[in-house]
């Protein structure tokens, strides 16, 4: 039972984080597609931050979970959380 709770919050915190990073790139790039958004910033070396704040929307999850007393599942969204950020530090730093 657990283990089913603490991967609803890790699908949710990864379903977040895509439909954040979606927003993000569809207001922040003023009428282009998300396919050239995506690889304008690579090239322009701002992805690691374009995916950083589409994991704000995992923070509305956590909360949600959290006030919902779904602990286990606010625990998901937090594992993906860090995982996104060590994702992204280490894939700034190659």
């Amino acid at each position: 039972m657990i283990k089913k709770e603490l991967f609803i919050g890790i699908a949710v915190g990864l379903i977040a984080n895509v439909v954040g990073l979606i927003l993000i790139a569809t207001l922040l790039g003023q009428g282009q597609d998300f396919t050239t958004v995506i690889k304008a910033a690579y090239r322009e070396g701002f992805l690691g931050k374009l995916i950083s704040l589409g994991a704000v929307l995992n923070l509305i999850a956590f909360f949600i979970f959290i006030r919902k007393r779904q602990d286990y599942r606010a625990r998901g969204v937090l594992v993906i959380t860090i995982f996104i950020a060590v994702s992204t530090f280490i894939f700034k730093l190659f």
